[in-house]
């Protein structure tokens, strides 16, 4: 095995500022009492002004005036760890994780798939980097502890063998081996620096001094003993909730945290393999009840810049009717993702949309009742053998065409000829209206249609395709048994 360790010393900077944690704006993070508030992580930008964890923040302040302070969140940086491991979780089935700031991911059996681990890394940093987290230690090792303590005490490093990653360890300092703080520093007023030092005691007075669980931790560093890890599980349902800064009384300020929202189910819905066509948003108001906005797709999707622009269509025609002081996403139905098969030589494409993609941006705009589509009605007679039906009404599985209704075509025995059934117009009208003039010439039919005697709507017709005086064509029909009173029912192209 080989894992790779992700140490994020910024996590819990990026878990509250955002991208402004790297900015050249000094952040800080603070913890504790309000009496007495101490400052737990800072920026590059603020530590080069002096400001660094353990002052206390008026401290800080005196010191660096700009500084901009916020407390420390811990339900956002776990909330960080788990989109971490959502990600990882493309690259590897055992992926593991420790709070607040380290991510295991075994990548020894993904070598072959991703073309060695040089393409792996480099994939590996360019998507961290589209996630915002370009900041970051790495250890590769076959022991997942020892990668870890590689991670902070090179940067970045990559061992495969076992003795490479032994030699490395050696040179670690104890500081950095995961040993706890109170076993630590009797070490290091002994005189000892680095894990050499302390492994070449005797497994006696090494117990002596460090207790059975520094013993053991060191030998799962060293590999001679296994080492478990609690593996991380997609979540059956994807919820991510995010606490405005301010309270906002319009759509527009929140369309940024409504695009990491979405960027985040995209990236969840890629690890399971899996699509969404139902989900809701959610803006919570401090002094009134929970706004939800449904959002309902005519197909399953899962690319972010699609559903971003549903939500964003819905968001602007929803009423709020009180300041909003969080944003959060649902989904709670995860089909199956099947994408569109094309075929393998299909010609050159316009910039124009598809037609589903189309559908869902029309919805998103105009509202779910501003389009519709057709289906089938089990009925013989052509006025009634059709319906509108709401495009989101359709199932999560794909959308099965309906299978239209045979028409009861019933030839009469008194009529001299048999002729076949004639095709459907393409436009056919709303009700049948006189015919003007009597056709010039009847092309086919006639074709008997009886259906309605059960709903008061009784309905004998004989139909036949004719031509009109000025040529064209023409789908009417004559009154069973009857040579008179034509009426026009549709209209051929």
């Amino acid at each position: 095995m080989l894992w790779a360790c992700f140490h994020f010393p910024a996590l819990p900077l990026h878990a509250v500022f955002g991208t402004q944690a790297t900015a050249a704006q000094p952040c800080a993070l603070y913890e504790g009492p309000r009496q007495r508030p101490i400052i737990a992580y800072a920026n590059e930008a603020a530590q080069a002004r002096g400001v660094r964890a353990g002052l206390v923040l008026a401290t800080a302040r005196a010191l660096c005036a700009e500084l901009d302070a916020r407390r420390r969140e811990s339900d956002a940086e776990r909330q960080a760890l788990h989109l971490l491991a959502t990600w990882a979780y493309r690259f590897s089935g055992q992926v593991s994780r420790s709070e607040p700031d380290t991510l295991w991911l075994e990548v020894g059996a993904s070598l072959t798939l991703f073309k060695g681990w040089p393409a792996l890394q480099h994939q590996l940093h360019a998507e961290l980097r589209a996630l915002g987290f370009d900041t970051y230690r790495l250890g590769v090792a076959p022991v997942a502890a020892a990668a870890r303590v590689l991670a902070l005490s090179y940067g970045q490093i990559a061992l495969r063998q076992r003795d490479a990653m032994l030699t490395a360890l050696n040179q670690a300092p104890i500081a950095l081996a995961g040993l706890p703080a109170q076993t630590v520093a009797p070490l290091q007023g002994m005189g000892f620096r680095t894990l050499r030092d302390i492994f070449a005691l005797p497994r006696v007075e090494l117990t002596r001094r460090m207790g059975p669980d520094g013993v053991r931790h060191l030998d799962v560093l060293r590999g001679q003993t296994a080492e478990a890890l609690t593996l991380y599980q997609p979540p059956d349902r994807f919820s991510r909730r995010i606490e405005l800064d301010a309270l906002v009384d319009s759509w527009q300020p929140l369309l940024f945290p409504l695009r990491r929202l979405v960027h985040e189910l995209a990236l969840y819905l890629h690890v399971r393999d899996s699509g969404v066509q139902r989900f809701e948003l959610r803006l919570e108001h401090e002094n009134h009840a929970t706004t939800r906005v449904p959002i309902g797709l005519v197909s399953v999707q899962r690319e972010a810049p699609a559903l971003y622009e549903f939500c964003r269509g819905r968001l602007e025609r929803a009423e709020i009717p009180a300041e909003v002081s969080a944003i959060a996403l649902v989904a709670d139905d995860l089909p199956p993702f099947r994408p569109g098969h094309r075929d393998l030589f299909e010609p050159a494409r316009s910039e124009g949309l598809d037609w589903p993609a189309l559908t869902e941006r029309l919805r998103s705009r105009l509202g779910d009742e501003a389009l519709q589509g057709l289906a089938c009605v089990a009925d013989h007679r052509p006025e009634r053998a059709w319906r509108f039906t709401p495009l989101a009404a359709q199932p999560a599985g794909g959308a099965r065409k309906p299978r239209p209704a045979k028409a009861a075509v019933v030839d009469p025995a008194d009529l001299p000829s048999r002729q076949p059934a004639a095709s459907r117009p393409l436009w056919l009208l709303t009700q049948p209206i006189p015919l003007r003039q009597p056709p010039a010439q009847i092309l086919s039919g006639p074709e008997r249609i009886e259906s309605g005697w059960w709903d008061g709507a009784d309905a004998r017709r004989d139909y036949y395709v004719v031509r009109c005086a000025n040529g064209q064509r023409a789908w009417a029909f004559l009154p069973a048994g009857e040579d008179g009173g034509w009426m026009l029912h549709g209209w051929f192209a």
